[in-house]
């Protein structure tokens, strides 16, 4: 039999090679602080600005944005420990001067922090 064949002569599939583009990059935690944030170079060229620090958030009240302080994280659905460490994530509820908020984005995929209002 030809070599890299089966004996019904159909060939083997050799596994993929590990390339650059499949391995994960370094996980972003956003905590409450002083701005900072940072821009990556994203496939194609692009930026992307990421968020690692943030004290401000944009709330949405009746359709119309104001810019509210940050004060604590009050709870995370997504994980308890999240909230005890004041990590900021999607739809973690932060207590601000504009009362209590929830997080509708991804601050670690964007350069801000948008939230609405909870009654």
């Amino acid at each position: 039999m030809k070599i890299g064949r089966k004996i019904s002569g159909g060939r083997y599939k050799h596994p993929k090679k590990k390339k650059s583009t499949g391995r994960q990059s370094q996980a972003r935690i956003v905590k409450i602080g002083e701005n900072r944030v940072k821009t990556l170079r994203t496939r194609g060229g692009s930026e992307k600005n990421v968020l690692l620090a943030g004290n401000s958030c944009n709330v949405i009240i009746d359709g119309k944005a104001k810019k509210a302080t940050i004060k604590n994280v009050i709870e995370t659905p997504a994980n308890v420990f999240l909230a005890r460490q004041n990590i900021i994530v999607k739809g973690a509820v932060l207590e601000t001067d504009l009362g209590k908020v929830k997080v509708t984005n991804r601050p670690s995929q964007e350069g801000q922090i948008q939230a609405v209002l909870v009654e």
